[in-house]
């Protein structure tokens, strides 16, 4: 052994070199394999930006985010997307396809990324006690804005529950969680991409609303207006805005229009909508002026989000298929020191007729309790819906999904003056109005000219069978769908409806046109 290394280590430095020739020529492929493969990845990377950055090039390239995969932007104060799966016809997972290039044509969405400290949901931790406290604006995110799934009805009746509701597809919905609603369905939205110059229309995920809520009286009108002034400082100081001067951004602000239309000797509400950005967006509210529509009106979400097409043909089955043994119902409650007279008189006249029902909402959880409301409104041919806060209830959206004929007492109360994107069109054969609704003259009422009982009773049983009909019809452009899995079968939900008008309108602005 010693003889041997000493032989080795004497011989000359090119002997030597000679030895180990075939090791160091491997070495050399190896380095020079891994700089040409480099080289490859990089070249691939360029050419891909190049034509992604320049839409206008000669190859119409667009980044397209499926619905599969969490989008690469930072959208803010969310937890990350769900992937949305369903079942396939084998009944095992199956991710949704990708949209190409030409679906998503004119349809391109940019979400801009809102900074945390605009975020008034930071303080929610998933898991966390807030989460399961109604008082909390945490609650708002459980089930991506849906809120807590209703637990089984007791059958018993305890509840409320005449046995109409199934048990599933149906969540305690808070009537302002929509901006967090539409935003977890826009994370989702197939046709996101990262080029504001590529994009139709800009989303801002911003939640005015809620960020009023924290303080919605308060005495000092600086601080119900402070945030959301300098949200909106800051929003028309981003690139994205001076293209069209924000007439290319819409967002949703879950709260009637008039609460951010306020002047300081209001005790309740901001100007939000007043500012000279906010006039130039479009913006999705529960409740628009009916004659001066500065902002869109869209549909209060309801308890009901389903997860097919056929869940929703099942339930309108259901709606047709109940037993109606009241004439009317009125849900509601009335308002300190007579402030609201017409609800005074609703209230005197259900109580004095054997055909209606009251559920009375003084008592606190009475209102609270989905399978209690929607189950009365299942049970009545009529439901009451007078002007409260404002014109709009949420009631009203509760009598569409229950199959309820809505009677108004005031025009700019209807589906027609709030819900125009969602109210039915007329029937195309003699371009008449399909009827669903009745209205009643509140002068006429309060005066003792008219009796509800008597106006309503007028209708004919095929009449009312017609109008409950169209009611019926309804309900898909009335719910939001749940977002967090792929929704089965072809069916436009309230969400589709506003934004296919939304994505038009800004389409119009793009081309020029004049919108008024």
């Amino acid at each position: 052994m010693l003889s041997a290394a000493s032989s080795h280590l004497g011989r000359g430095p090119l002997e030597a070199m000679e030895a180990q020739y075939p090791k160091f020529l491997l070495y050399g492929l190896l380095i020079l394999g891994s700089w040409l493969i480099s080289c490859l990845l990089h070249f691939q990377f360029l050419h891909i930006y190049l034509l992604s950055a320049n839409p206008n090039s000669g190859a119409a390239f667009h980044v397209v985010l499926p619905r599969s995969v969490p989008i690469a932007l930072n959208v803010s104060f969310l937890p990350p997307a769900p992937s949305p799966v369903g079942p396939d016809q084998d009944g095992a997972l199956a991710l949704p396809p990708a949209p190409s290039s030409a679906s998503c044509e004119g349809r391109y969405v940019h979400m801009l990324d809102v900074p945390s400290r605009f975020d008034v949901l930071g303080g929610c931790a998933e898991g966390s006690p807030a989460f399961q406290d109604e008082g909390s604006m945490c609650s708002l995110m459980v089930n991506a804005g849906m809120g807590p799934e209703l637990p089984p009805a007791t059958g018993n009746g305890s509840d409320g529950d005449t046995g109409v509701i199934p048990n599933t597809g149906w969540y305690n919905t808070n009537q302002y969680a929509l901006e967090v609603i539409v935003h977890n369905r826009m994370r989702l939205y197939e046709c996101l991409t990262d080029d504001p110059a590529a994009a139709t229309a800009v989303y801002v995920p911003y939640y005015p609303g809620l960020e009023l809520q924290q303080h919605l009286c308060d005495r000092n009108f600086t601080v119900r207006n402070s945030l959301s002034s300098e949200f909106l400082q800051w929003l028309s100081s981003r690139p994205q805005w001076a293209a069209f001067g924000g007439r290319d951004h819409f967002m949703v602000a879950a709260k009637t229009n008039w609460m951010f239309r306020q002047s300081a000797a209001v005790k309740c509400g901001n100007d939000f909508l007043d500012h000279p950005e906010s006039r130039n967006m479009t913006v999705l509210t529960y409740e628009s002026n009916a004659w001066k529509p500065l902002d869109f009106a869209v549909p209060y979400p309801s308890y009901f989000h389903p997860t097919s097409a056929g869940e929703v043909a099942g339930w309108q089955e259901r709606a047709r298929a109940a037993e109606r043994p009241w004439l009317f119902t009125f849900a509601g409650a009335p308002r300190a020191n007579g402030m609201l007279v017409i609800r005074d008189r609703i209230i005197d006249s259900c109580t004095s007729s054997s055909r209606c029902r009251l559920v009375d909402c003084s008592h606190d959880k009475t209102c609270k309790s989905p399978r209690r409301v929607v189950s009365a409104f299942a049970a009545s041919r009529f439901c009451l819906q007078p002007n409260g806060d404002s014109y709009m209830r949420r009631s009203s959206v509760d009598s569409v999904m229950a199959g309820c004929i809505p009677v108004f007492f005031h025009e700019a109360s209807t589906f027609k003056k709030q819900y125009r994107w969602h109210h039915p069109e007329p029937d195309s054969s003699d371009g008449e109005e399909r009827r669903y609704w009745v209205l009643i003259d509140p002068d006429e009422l309060l005066e003792g000219k008219v009796d509800i009982e008597e106006v309503l009773a007028r209708h004919t049983d095929e009449e009312v069978a017609a109008m409950r009909e169209e009611v019926i019809k309804m309900i898909p452009r009335f719910l939001y769908e749940d977002s967090r899995v792929r929704f089965e079968g072809d069916m436009r939900d309230a969400f589709d409806v506003s934004f296919d008008e939304v994505m038009g309108r800004m389409r119009r602005i793009k081309n020029g046109q004049d919108l008024g």
